[in-house]
């Protein structure tokens, strides 16, 4: 319920219906959502640590931006809807895709069906749903009758790359125009804030990599490229495995990359385009370098133990 309110607000203040400069109220969100409050608190805060909202000393929060004077200070009017809970096999795909994505940069997994249903209380076809649905988006395939999640090995991080260098420049192309200035100059303060610090830590690596390669991206009118892309979303997952016991980040190890990031937003708040897309392509030739670094430190640490319904697929052959 929270994650869905978020993920609704957020939308709403990107297409406008929320200005900046307005303020958003938790009984107001619980009411117009048909939701409790703590939900509802929940997805403020969400939306606070995502910098799209500032807190306002316990009177609510504001929408960030260059608000008009009209705008500044007034309470959002929220259309009445209701978020209905969300269904099981949301519930069971995200935790999955989860668990997956982490474990295939150690080895090939077998997912088994009646062990997966079990272990999340679902019945066989929901848990067969959420497989096919995993399947459509290329994370995992049937082999011999078997659902299996191949291991990332060198060659399918370089390939997945080369996806990555031939799509995402098209996709900022295509998207550019729909990308409102207050939703740049947001990624451009969340840069300068991780920048400006002495540490780096984990929370800030994955919101700056959602905002450039996801959140922008997404815009894309190109429905097929956006799809493809989803596909290359493993490559973010590697850098909670490199982390020491306090979950924080050397800065030098990734000050540059954020650095490659704040450049190609400023290009895009400078419309130039073509810079941008040039900035984005040599970025991802540059990532790519650094995740086959991190990969191989990856590769010396141990391996998560797994859930009930995985197992390891080369063991298992």
């Amino acid at each position: 319920m929270q994650q869905s309110t978020f993920l609704l607000l957020k939308d709403m203040i990107k297409q406008g219906q929320i200005r900046p400069g307005e303020k958003l109220l938790e009984v107001q969100v619980a009411k117009a959502f048909g939701i409790s409050r703590s939900p509802a608190r929940l997805a403020l805060r969400a939306l606070c640590d995502a910098k799209i909202v500032s807190e306002l000393d316990g009177r609510g929060y504001q929408i960030v931006g260059r608000p008009k004077p009209e705008h500044m200070g007034r309470v959002a009017k929220l259309q009445e809807l209701r978020i209905s809970p969300r269904r099981q096999w949301e519930r069971v795909f995200e935790k999955v895709e989860h668990e997956i994505r982490v474990r295939v940069l150690f080895g090939s997994l077998r997912i088994i069906e009646a062990p997966l249903a079990e272990h999340f209380h679902v019945s066989r076809t929901v848990a067969r749903d959420v497989l096919g649905r995993m399947q459509s988006i290329g994370l995992v395939g049937k082999h011999g009758g078997h659902w299996i999640a191949e291991r990332v090995s060198t060659d399918r991080i370089r390939h997945l790359f080369e996806m990555r260098m031939i799509l995402e420049p098209e996709a900022m192309r295509l998207a550019a125009r729909f990308i409102s200035k207050d939703e740049l100059e947001r990624a451009q303060a969340t840069l300068r804030q991780i920048l400006s610090g002495t540490q780096i830590e984990i929370e800030a690596i994955g919101r700056a990599e959602t905002e450039l390669h996801i959140d922008l991206l997404n815009h894309c009118p190109n429905r097929e490229i956006v799809h493809a892309l989803s596909r290359t979303h493993l490559l973010f997952v590697p850098s909670l495995y490199l982390l020491d016991s306090d979950l924080i980040v050397p800065q030098k190890t990734t000050e540059t990359a954020f650095q490659e990031h704040k450049e190609i937003i400023g290009f895009l708040l400078d419309d130039k385009l073509k810079r941008a897309t040039a900035c984005l392509r040599e970025h991802l030739q540059a990532a790519m370098s650094r995740w086959l670094d991190r990969f191989e430190l990856l590769a010396k640490s141990r391996r998560p133990d797994l859930p009930s319904y995985l197992t390891d697929h080369e063991k298992a052959r």
